[in-house]
């Protein structure tokens, strides 16, 4: 299990899981729903997240702006430092390989992000002054 406050793997680490990587590239917002739902701890369902970043990417630019949120809520789970630079910008200039980074998170974590919240709990992330089960 990893250290809370450090990421497991670099932004730039994409081919540490190809089938992540291969998700993240073809599907991203499938990758991005999943991301999210845990992301939220179930309060958003997958399908909507990656739905609505879709229709985000479809009719405007700024899907990365909705995306960089959820990164942020990743961080404040596991205490992670905004690296390599702000979340926003790691979104805008490479949207892919931060979205493969927090998909390889949650795995290196014992989480399931195929699996959905309900499903994906190994070791749910508790966040800062929450207890764990």
């Amino acid at each position: 299990m990893a250290a809370p406050g450090k990421w497991t793997t670099g932004l730039c680490g994409c081919f540490e899981d190809c089938s992540v990587c291969c998700l993240t590239y073809w599907c991203p917002c499938v990758a991005f729903g999943r991301i999210a739902e845990i992301a939220d701890k179930g309060n958003s369902a997958c399908c909507v997240s990656g739905a609505f970043c879709l229709c985000l990417g479809l009719c405007t630019s700024c899907h990365a702006c909705y995306t960089c949120f959820y990164r942020s809520k990743l961080r404040q789970l596991y205490m992670l430092p905004p690296k390599p630079c702000n979340d926003c910008c790691v979104h805008v200039c490479c949207l892919s390989c931060a979205l493969c980074q927090e998909y390889r998170e949650l795995k290196n974590r014992g989480m399931d992000p195929s699996l959905g919240w309900q499903g994906a709990a190994v070791n749910p992330p508790a966040g800062p002054g929450e207890m764990r089960r």
